[in-house]
């Protein structure tokens, strides 16, 4: 594994074969998808830990989905990359559908985890206030923050079930940088939906029937909206809730397996 620094971007670069583009979350990073790489292993994998997120945190400025986009562009050129599938998580999944639609020629398909097109009025204002709490309360804010979103994100069965899951969340939460982490709230709630209609390449939509975020009935309806798409397809997650690799590794897998098998 190499681990490159792009103008303090953090990118890990693993593995031979056809590239994959793995684009974290809100308080995530690459980490997030250390539960998909064993079907992975056969792709030159490429974690970007996003401006202001997790080892990219010492980035300055004000952060948005456009510069989240310049940023993974940035390391395609840098990577000599000129074609790749992008795997998404969340907030992740955002910056992969303005990537599709601003660089076509690169990306190959979408695999998109907890998917959603941009927040909804009411999670916007709450991710301003949650901007305010990690800068002004720093430490203390991002523990009070994690304890919250575990019990917000995660399903019952996985609290109950699978600490492990529950460790690595709050650890990830735990361990961002409160004003860098403000800032990363306040590019989401400005988000605004990319042109999905523009997009042709395969899509795979998954979500979990416990996700607040990206509920089932929002995900259906948004996969009606990649309508050009080669083939679009929506998965369901049983008992899951918004950290889909993390909660269910063994089924996104096998789904992230199947989907890839079919672009060769």
């Amino acid at each position: 594994m190499a681990l490159h620094l792009f103008e303090r971007v953090a990118v890990e670069d693993e593995g031979d074969g056809d590239a994959v583009f793995c684009i974290h979350g809100l308080g995530g990073s690459g980490n997030t998808f250390t539960p998909l790489m064993p079907a992975l292993g056969r792709h030159r994998v490429i974690r970007v830990d996003l401006p202001g997120s997790a080892r990219s945190q010492r980035v300055e400025g004000t952060l948005s989905i456009d510069r989240f986009v310049d940023a993974v562009l940035s390391v395609a050129t840098r990577l000599n990359i000129e074609r790749a599938h992008f795997v998404g998580h969340s907030l992740g999944t955002i910056v992969c559908q303005h990537l599709a639609v601003a660089a076509p020629t690169l990306v190959r398909s979408l695999a998109l985890f907890g998917p959603l097109m941009a927040p909804p009025d009411p999670a916007r204002a709450a991710l301003r206030a949650r901007a305010a709490k990690a800068r002004d309360e720093g430490v203390a804010g991002m523990q009070a923050i994690a304890q919250s979103l575990v019990a917000a994100s995660l399903s019952s069965d996985s609290r109950t079930r699978l600490p492990l899951a529950v460790a690595f969340v709050r650890e990830s939460l735990m361990r961002q940088d409160g004003d860098s982490y403000a800032r990363t709230c306040e590019a989401l709630a400005d988000a605004q939906p990319a042109a999905v209609e523009e997009v042709t390449v395969p899509v795979l939509l998954v979500t979990g029937t416990d996700d607040g975020v990206a509920p089932p009935q929002a995900v259906r309806a948004m996969s009606e909206r990649f309508y050009r798409s080669q083939s679009t397809r929506v998965v369901v997650l049983p008992n899951c809730g918004h950290w889909t690799p993390v909660e269910r590794a063994e089924e996104c897998q096998r789904e992230m397996r199947d989907f890839l098998s079919a672009q060769r």
